[in-house]
Parts: structure tokens; sequence; C-alpha cells
């Protein structure tokens, strides 16, 4: 997933244990799918919450 607004996308690492073993892991970001109005028309994306928390803040 990747947010369309931002360009949010999977970052990469390891998850590393008490013996120090390295094993390869993702994060993910909390995209979810939401109407937003673009354009005066109504769209259906794929947007971050961090995104759509700024999308309500500038709506008011």
């Amino acid at each position: 997933m990747k947010c369309k607004i931002c360009g949010k996308g999977a970052q990469f690492g390891s998850n590393v244990s008490h013996s120090n073993r390295h094993t390869p892991r993702r994060w993910l970001p909390n995209v979810q799918r939401t109407t937003i109005v673009l354009d005066g028309k109504k769209t259906k994306i794929n947007i971050c919450t961090r995104c759509m928390r700024t999308q309500t803040k500038t709506a008011r």
C-alpha cells in the first residue's frame, strides 16, 4: 500500500533478537481507503491516516 497524497510506503529493516540475529521485516504505513473531494468530485483513494487527519483539519 502507498499513500496517494504524500507517497508514504513500506519501509524495510531487520528484527534483531537478543542473540543479535537479524531477520528481515517490513513496517507498513496505516493506509485507509477513504472518499475525499478532489477538484469538486468525490473520489475513493488510499491515503495514510496522517494525511486523513490533515484533510480533516484543513476542511474546517
